[in-house]
């Protein structure tokens, strides 16, 4: 058997035997030798337990090693299907029977209603055990009691290059949401495409913040510095009081978040500035969102590094575009250059110049052969070989991206279009503003006005007139926001990114 076609078997060797590959607070690490063998050991269990190449395998697990290696385990011999354990049951409900799961990994004694609902679709429940003083992330798979075994997997082992190796729903704001397959091709070819432009050896340490139900976290939190034999240190999830002692204790080189959590850990930062002396990171990184020059600016600052905007979305198995490290480079406010596959600008079926605005497309190894049972939505997001990416932006001259907008969600008031992200950043200058989301409301004549919600700087004052007045300085008349909401906290999706599309009736405002 050659690893050539085996992807996951050729990428889990980059790591020495001995170097730390899992690690997680308060526990022994798990070392690469330890990893491999792990993942050899639950694809046999998994081909025991009924599925093999292609069987959907769900996992609901808590953010944490056994997620992280769990993942790893089912992408390399079934198609794993991560889903967020935060899910109600009538949720799970339509996600089990969607992706027509075979098994449902759970831990040992969950109370998740996952539990109730694969129970009656038939999917079989298999309980992950970890053992008392276990490395982070080892574990073994046990069928809950009573269940009925399935027969063993016909099409066992390592999955191959075409086989799927990994199954996500885009986020449905509108419709419902799409099955995208990615393939094992994919997301090694995307793990190869981050770990080039982050420039990961086994040196590197990786504190992962990020949810492990999600693309972000999976590919550019485990998969990619694994693939390099670097070693991640998995949280429990995403918590800005715990980042700085996590600190201390991983000894991270670099870590990469969302927006919102770079600014909630940029309000910490001055507290600790002796724990990031201790620990001078070589980059910070940051992805599925837009992140406003000014926190770039001072995120730099206090960290003593580089951050690198980077651009991804599920289909393309996350990363597409990214700011290079130095001495190369970084643009902020892009999102960088073509960092794997290959990006262009396209109009009505045509591809643009440089600096010509239009939607921005791409083609690659990394990218999704197409939706899965999805006739209508395949013809709509693919032209002439090139997947649409839905976002409208422009390529200057260096062929560096920038993104003007979610085509859908451009502000339309009575014929003129807006930008929320143009609105955003004119706010963010303002210095009373901490964070802020602009996005479009109902109006009766226009079809749609500017809103706002903002959260206020500690210790800062600003009344909605004050911020109205600001952006009219800056912009014209009718990209002023006619709301602007004051709140605590800006409000977010499972992931923690913005969700400017339907955030107007969430708030009461449509």
């Amino acid at each position: 058997m050659t690893t050539a076609t085996h992807p996951f078997q050729t990428l889990l060797q980059a790591g020495p035997d001995t170097a730390a590959a899992i690690a997680a607070p308060g526990r022994p690490k798990l070392t690469h030798a330890g990893l491999r063998t792990l993942v050899a050991r639950t694809i046999a269990r998994l081909n025991e337990l009924g599925a093999g190449r292609n069987d959907r395998v769900a996992i609901v697990l808590p953010n944490g090693p056994e997620m992280a290696t769990c993942f790893l385990a089912c992408a390399s011999g079934t198609t794993s299907a991560p889903l967020n354990p935060a899910y109600r049951a009538d949720e799970f409900e339509f996600y089990l029977s969607d992706l027509n799961a075979k098994l449902l990994i759970v831990e040992k004694g969950s109370s998740s209603p996952a539990v109730e609902v694969a129970a009656r679709l038939g999917v079989k429940i298999i309980e992950l055990h970890t053992a008392e003083g276990a490395p982070a992330g080892d574990f073994t798979l046990q069928p809950q009691e009573g269940t009925t075994p399935l027969a063993p997997a016909a099409q066992g082992g390592w999955s191959e290059t075409s086989d799927i190796g990994m199954v996500l729903h885009t986020s449905g704001t509108t419709s419902r949401p799409k099955i995208v397959p990615l393939s094992v091709g994919n997301l090694a070819a995307s793990a190869r495409n981050i770990r080039t432009t982050l420039q990961f050896t086994p040196g590197d340490c990786g504190l992962n913040i990020m949810p492990l139900f999600h693309i972000h976290g999976l590919i550019a939190g485990v998969l990619a510095p694994i693939s390099a034999g670097s070693e991640v240190f998995c949280t429990p999830g995403f918590n800005a009081l715990k980042f700085f002692a996590w600190m201390d204790e991983a000894h991270p080189t670099w870590y990469t978040a969302v927006p919102t959590m770079h600014q909630a850990i940029l309000q910490r930062a001055k507290g600790n500035t002796e724990v990031i002396a201790r620990h001078p990171l070589r980059f910070l990184r940051s992805s599925s969102s837009s992140i406003p020059p000014q926190v770039i600016r001072e995120l730099e600052e206090v960290f003593g590094a580089p951050l690198v905007e980077s651009y991804g979305m599920t289909e393309a198995c996350h990363q597409m575009a990214a700011n290079p490290l130095p001495p190369a480079i970084r643009k902020p406010g892009t999102v960088g250059v073509a960092a794997g596959p290959e990006v262009a600008i396209m109009l009505d079926g045509q591809l643009l110049p440089r600096g010509e605005t239009g939607e921005i497309v791409i083609r690659g190894d990394n990218v999704t052969a197409g939706y899965e049972n999805n006739e209508k939505a395949n013809a709509e997001g693919f032209s002439n070989g090139w997947f649409r990416t839905g976002d409208q932006g422009v390529m200057d001259a260096d062929g560096y991206i920038g993104i003007t907008g979610r085509l859908k969600e451009i502000i339309n008031r009575g014929g003129e279009k807006i930008s929320p992200r143009e609105v955003d950043e004119i706010l963010m200058d303002h210095a009373a503003v901490a964070q802020v989301v602009c996005f479009g409301m109902p109006h009766p004549k226009l079809g749609e006005e500017v809103a706002a919600v903002v959260v206020l700087r500690e210790g800062h004052a600003a009344t909605e007139k004050d911020l109205q007045t600001f952006v009219a300085t800056r912009a014209a008349d009718f990209k002023v926001p006619k709301k602007i909401l004051f709140m605590d906290e800006i409000p977010k999706g499972a992931t923690g990114k913005l969700q400017r599309i339907g955030l107007a009736a969430k708030l009461g405002l449509a």
